[in-house]
């Protein structure tokens, strides 16, 4: 299966549109995890713990 955000695919038919799919997936944190992301929210910046878990729970769902 080929998962493409374009109508057009050149050398291939297209069986059916699907529409846009996103998923958001929240695996098991712990309690280090959310106090650093915790001073993240407090000092700002991103929480590079929780993107990576969130970049594979959508890899996941697609």
């Amino acid at each position: 299966m080929i998962v493409t955000t374009t109508d057009i695919i050149q050398g291939a038919e297209i069986q059916s549109y699907l529409g846009i799919v996103t998923a958001e997936v929240v695996y098991g944190t712990n309690a280090l995890r959310d106090f650093f992301a915790g001073i993240r929210d407090i000092i700002g910046g991103r929480t590079g713990s929780y993107e990576e878990v969130f970049l594979k729970g959508q890899g996941h769902a697609l």
